[in-house]
């Protein structure tokens, strides 16, 4: 026979694990500063740019 639990018990931990989970994906949303908000953004903008600068052109300049 299995273990005898207290299903409130349970619960209210199961609910601490999730609000643990929510919190912590809060901080990694907004728990940065905005300078390095603006320093995620600037780097994002210069690797787009790179990478746009290495894109093959497939079928733009055809020779007739």
């Amino acid at each position: 026979m299995g273990e005898i639990i207290n299903l409130r018990i349970a619960r209210k931990a199961k609910a601490r694990s999730d609000n643990e989970t929510a919190a912590a994906a809060n901080r990694a949303k907004f728990g940065t500063t905005k300078s390095e908000k603006l320093l995620t953004k600037a780097l994002k903008k210069i690797d787009k740019k790179h990478l746009d600068a290495h894109q093959l052109d497939s079928g733009a300049t055809k020779k007739p």
